[in-house]
């Protein structure tokens, strides 16, 4: 279960969320500057908060004034709106490099995660080789590899076409099937939003003004 209890303060508002989430997809949704992925990066570490506390079970992600756990403690995986492959690696080389500082014996993990995405072909080519629906699998794939305890996705659909976007949503409903962990989605279209989400939280300003 992740906790978040967090106030940031915010050149044009404060930003105040109180909400809880279990295994399940949950859906930040509102129009742009409610503060959907300034949630996404406090929880991932990138952001830190002014006051409050981010715990996922037993272990403190925050608490106010002065427990701050680094990034790279977190085991957070993080989806970017614009994948943030790097140009120079292969999709394969995408894919490991998240998993550098793990222990060996991970490979069944990936085995499972390429078969799952049906990436193996791509794993020679780079990104600029690559469409949109493919950059966003294996940018899905790079940050489930590390074997992560959540997974945090900044509208990671945005950029696609209406039928690919389609079929990358089954497949993120898939792989929650699959992975059972908490999924937490920016999105600002209700559609995507009423068909990923468990729960959705609306945000207005800073704020959760409805839950769904």
């Amino acid at each position: 279960m992740l906790e978040v209890n967090i106030t940031i303060r915010l050149s044009h508002y404060d930003l105040e969320v109180d909400f809880s989430v279990g295994n399940e997809i949950l859906v930040l949704f509102g129009p742009s500057g409610s503060g959907k992925t300034t949630i996404l990066h406090s929880i991932a570490g990138l952001t830190k908060p002014n006051e409050g506390s981010i715990k996922l079970g037993s272990k403190p992600f925050f608490e106010s004034p002065n427990n701050y756990l680094p990034v790279q403690a977190r085991n957070v995986g993080l989806l970017f709106q614009d994948y943030a492959l790097f140009p120079h690696m292969t999709v394969e080389n995408n894919i490991r490099y998240g998993m550098k500082r793990k222990e060996e014996g991970h490979s069944v993990v990936l085995d499972e995660l390429l078969q799952v995405l049906g990436i193996q072909p791509l794993l020679r080519k780079y990104p600029h080789q690559i469409s949109g629906g493919e950059k966003q699998r294996v940018a899905l794939a790079r940050a489930l590899a590390t074997e992560p305890s959540i997974l945090l996705l900044d509208e990671p659909l945005s950029a696609l076409d209406k039928q690919t976007r389609i079929e990358c949503q089954d497949e993120l409903i898939r792989l929650h099937d699959i992975w059972k962990i908490p999924f937490i989605i920016v999105t600002h279209d209700v559609e995507e939003a009423e068909k990923l989400g468990d729960r959705i939280l609306f945000l207005d300003r800073g704020k959760i003004i409805d839950e769904k």
